[in-house]
């Protein structure tokens, strides 16, 4: 065996063999009927591995690797997502660079072809990624979220996901639960496309707050109270013929309706039902009260521009505004052939503000507004306000509320069975009773549930259209509507054009569905066609009927989070009636992050249930943030991102997969740092050396070994606590406590096998007796497989490895049974026994640690008083504890001598003799000093942790960081009053 592991040789190498053998295959190593299947969360295509996704994919593939060797019938699904916005950013950046033509240039088909071409050559990135983590899905069974759509080159090599996503949004369109209509959404005038909410990201912006004046009609006045006194009434007024009204953005008072007051605003009260008009184009608008506005907040009296702010778009609703849209797709000045924003302005004003303020940027138009106020006299004020500003994720532009003709899912009719599937999951798990088959979910932590309650029972319309070309396109086509009864009596009048009541939607799975649908309307005898650029029109006859109509497809297309949204259903098949599906759905557990609970996790929850009528999987586990060893967040712009690539270079996967199992902590965030990656990679080189040790003493595994038969009591309690951390690994993972696992399994390998088990076999490989060295050769070989047994799931390469390095095997690691033995194997007198041995060694450690005793000095021990089961221990075990405990013979005692420091343990009392040894009063100075300076820092923290302000204000990290600093110190100050105690006891 190598004196070591080198991870950067071998885990390629195993991973290849995993590979060639079809290790992950689903039903691999089945040897039960019960099934276990994980949906992976889908990387983006053109993504790379990040902290998250080493997180997330460490615990999935932690429950699978343990289900597949325990012989459940086991399925990870391993996918991508097409990722609309992100892949075509990607693409059209590389077109870029390259100088190739722009995506408008080269249309919407070639276009396609060449986003195709980018996912091909992406892809194998994160797959790759995932591999090199020890992901162990069945890559055999990749799916990808537009998988068999037009143009995929590999059609056919999995589900046909596109077909089932079509199917899906047709079903629910002719069910009614699906529908257009103009509504306002996030739009990014970047990519001029609507995006989701996730999509958003607030930003912290040092702006302005301008406050402007709207003249009051007819000549109103008021008394506008300037001055209070203590109490808050008013003691002098000024008379306004105005009011005034505070915003960020002046560009969108083009689009005003409304001036909004609070009902119970005793400045504006009796203004209420009046009106305003608006400065630049005329427009009259009224006055409302709503509690929107807040009496306290700037003027208290707020602009209301309905078709651009999502709060305005409510207070509109409520109060019977009209939203008037002023803005392109690309956040220009929109006000030329805009009869919304005309209606109702004098011509000669709308004509000026066309000619000053249209096709202008917003920001432009800004600062034209701004000064034009200044110089008409109707800016009141500039106020400095830092605040915030939604930008899109990708395009880093700040986002407009826009209203716009989109495609929504009308979720409130869809919503129910989704939540009632959680409540029963969540009042069965409450009551301990959750039955995995009975077909409810349940969330952990239970408090994540809250957030699917809170999302699902305030649901709103779901926006799942977008304006880009990268996606499922809509399957719906457009053409005219036809006139009525009414509109044909008034044609053949001599009135003007009747075939105006806009379009008829033919919605099918495919363009020759969507004709018959149109023949089946317009008539057999009309001719059809499709037109190329999406628009539809007709020509007439002389009679003026259709003779010939072109129909034009709707060119956006479905937001990701619809297709990702039937992942479970679509990876296995559906609707086709595979054998996966029947099989492995509904699936098992959903790993996931907190901050997609609602765009995925709820959404997989009401499609399914929708589509199949079954819930999508028995349990939601969600998982905390990775955060930097001070608590932050993770950012490119504060230097503190960790690459899991990089981590695994330089420790090798199995320390960065044991480490975040050991910190994964049932909803709490987890502290990563370097540091902590490097010691368990000393834990993998223990484990290496700890097999290196057995092999070096002939220890190799003997078929058909009893661990119940081992007769020697340091052999017998080894296989117990082997038993016991079994047992409790298990439980732990039952209950998603990897940390639990995990920390269980560093314990007993590294505490008690390799500290105490291998020191303790010593003797009795050097016993002579035959039997004794045969029996603990046997044992010890039993005892490192069973490590690797139990380390596999979260170490899969160093364990797989040492598998195949200590012995011929019948089968790899990674298809090896699951121990079933239980506590029946721990042996209470054993256990007791070399429990004792261990505490008093321990002790005996401790006591020398504390006071400073020269390492490599041997220390006479005294014995003042020793049961009888006590002496039995010692006498069987005294070599071992001089040696390990590094003292010299034991002399019995009537009474332990002054200077001598007691070590208790149960049923006997020892004493380490050391005064004559140490410096006592220098070590006492030495202690006190360093309390003393304790004392100063842990008055410091609890200052700070005991004044509101801090803890209320401060960052959550910093306060978490001064909490976790208090108990260190304290803890540290404990042990220093005991070694003073100590010292008290010496003299």
């Amino acid at each position: 065996m190598e004196k070591t592991f080198n991870a950067a040789e071998a885990e390629p190498r195993i991973s290849a063999k995993w590979e060639e053998t079809n290790a992950f295959a689903a039903g691999a190593n089945a040897s039960r009927d019960e099934t276990f299947c994980i949906m992976i969360p889908p990387p983006n295509v053109t993504g790379s591995l990040h902290m998250g996704h080493a997180f997330n994919n460490t615990l999935q593939d932690i429950l699978v690797r343990w289900h597949r060797m325990r012989g459940f019938d086991t399925l990870w699904q391993p996918g991508t997502d097409h990722a609309g916005i992100a892949t075509q950013m990607v693409t059209e950046r590389e077109m870029a660079a390259k100088g190739e033509p722009t995506r408008r240039e080269m249309g919407r088909e070639a276009f396609l072809d060449r986003v195709w071409q980018q996912k091909v050559k992406s892809r194998g990135t994160i797959i790759g990624q995932l591999k090199r983590l020890g992901a162990s899905c069945d890559w055999s069974r990749e799916a990808f979220t537009m998988g068999g759509a037009a143009g995929d080159p590999e059609a056919g090599n999995g589900p046909n996901f596109h077909d089932a996503v079509i199917k899906v949004f047709v079903e629910m369109y002719n069910k009614g639960f699906i529908y257009r209509g103009k509504r306002l959404v996030n739009w990014d005038p970047h990519f001029e496309t609507a995006i989701s909410d996730l999509e958003v990201e607030q930003v912290e912006v040092n702006g302005k707050m301008w406050r402007l004046r709207y003249k009051l009609d007819g000549g109103e006045t008021y008394e506008h109270p300037i001055e209070f006194d203590e109490e808050g009434n008013p003691t002098d007024w000024e008379t306004r013929d105005y009011l005034t009204v505070a915003t960020t953005r002046p560009e969108t008072m083009l689009g005003d309706t409304g001036v909004a007051v609070h009902p119970e605003d005793r400045r504006y009260a009796h203004l209420i039902g009046k009106t305003v008009t608006l400065p630049i184009c005329g427009r009259s608008i009224p006055i409302v009260a709503d509690e929107y506005a807040d009496p306290e907040k700037g003027t208290g009296a707020v602009k209301i521009t309905p078709a651009h702010d999502f709060n305005d778009m409510e207070v509109g609703k409520r109060t019977g505004l009209r939203a008037i849209n002023v803005m392109t797709t690309r956040a220009a000045m929109f006000l030329r052939d805009n009869p919304d924003f005309a209606e109702g302005c004098p011509a000669e004003m709308i004509g000026a503000a066309i000619e000053r303020y249209d096709g202008m940027d917003r920001y432009e138009a800004r600062d034209a507004i701004v000064t034009e106020a200044r110089d008409n006299g109707w800016l009141d004020g500039i106020d400095e306000d830092r605040h915030m500003v939604p930008h899109g994720d990708r395009s880093k532009v700040a986002i407009e509320p826009y209203l716009t003709d989109q495609w929504f899912v009308d979720a409130a009719k869809i919503v129910e069975p989704a939540l009632d599937a959680v409540r029963k999951g969540m009042a069965a798990q409450e009551a301990g009773e959750f039955d995995e088959t009975a077909g409810y979910t349940r969330i952990l932590p239970e408090r994540d549930a809250k957030t699917y309650y809170h999302w699902l029972e305030n649901i709103e319309p779901w926006c799942i259209s977008r304006q880009l070309w990268w996606g499922h396109q809509i399957p719906v086509w457009y053409g005219p509507q036809k006139a009525s009864e009414k509109e044909l009596s008034e044609a053949a009048a001599g009135a003007a054009e009747y075939y105006k009541n806009g379009y008829q939607a033919f919605c099918a799975a495919d363009l020759e569905s969507a004709l018959e649908q149109a023949r089946e309307y317009y008539g057999s005898e009309v001719e059809l066609s499709v037109s190329s650029d999406g628009a539809y029109g007709y020509w007439l006859n002389e009679q003026r009927e259709f003779e010939s109509i072109y129909l034009g497809r709707d060119p956006d297309v479905l937001d990701t989070w619809f297709s990702s949204g039937l992942w479970p259903i679509g990876t296995l098949g559906w609707p086709e009636e595979t054998d996966a599906y029947a099989k492995y759905f509904p699936t098992s557990t959903l790993i996931t992050g907190f901050d997609i609970i609602f765009f995925w996790v709820a959404r997989m929850m009401m499609m399914q249930l929708a589509v199949v009528d079954q819930i999508p999987f028995h349990t939601v586990y969600v998982h905390a943030l990775v955060r930097d060893e001070k608590g932050k967040k993770m950012s490119k712009s504060l230097g503190n991102v960790l690459d899991p690539l990089e981590l695994i270079d330089e420790y090798g996967a199995d320390a960065v997969r044991f480490t975040l199992a050991s910190m994964a902590a049932m909803g709490r965030d987890l502290k990563l740092s370097t540091s902590r990656i490097a010691g368990y990679r000393n834990f993998a080189t223990k484990i290496w050396n700890a097999a290196r040790f057995a092999e070096m003493n002939e220890c190799k595994p003997v078929p058909g070994f009893d661990p119940a038969g081992v007769t020697q009591t340091v052999n017998r309690w080894i296989v117990g606590e082997i038993a016991r951390a079994r047992v409790a690994h298990d439980a732990a993972l039952d209950a998603y406590r990897f940390n639990d696992a995990a920390n269980g399994l560093y314990a007993t390998v590294w505490g008690k096998v390799c500290d105490w088990y291998l020191e303790f076999a010593k003797p009795l490989f050097a016993s002579g007796d035959e039997a004794v060295i045969a029996e603990t050769r046997a044992t010890m070989a039993w005892v490192i497989d069973q490590c690797l047994v139990m380390l596999h799931p979260t170490m899969p390469f160093v364990t797989e490895e040492l598998w195949g390095q200590i012995a011929e095997r019948d089968k790899m690691l990674v298809h090896t049974d699951w121990p079933a033995y239980g506590e029946d194997l721990v042996d209470a007198e054993a256990d007791r026994e070399m429990n004792w041995v261990i505490g008093l060694i321990e002790a005996i450690r401790s006591v020398r640690a504390q006071m400073h005793v020269p390492a490599g000095l041997k220390v006479p021990l005294l014995q003042a008083e020793l049961d009888e089961r006590g002496q039995g221990a010692w006498a069987r075990n005294e070599a071992m504890i001089l040696r390990l405990a590094r003292v010299v013979g034991v002399q019995v005692v009537d009474a332990l001598p002054k200077g001598a420091v007691t070590i208790a343990v149960e049923g006997a009392v020892f004493g380490l003799p050391i005064a004559d040894i140490i410096d006592v009063d220098e070590e006492k100075a030495r202690l006190e000093k360093v309390l003393g300076k304790l004392a100063k820092e842990l008055g410091g923290l609890r200052g700070r942790l005991n004044n509101p302000k801090f803890v209320e204000s401060a960052p959550e990290e910093v306060v978490e960081e001064a909490r976790e600093n208090l108990a260190a110190r304290e803890e540290e100050e404990a042990k220093i009053k005991d070694a003073l105690a100590r010292l008290a006891e010496i003299g």
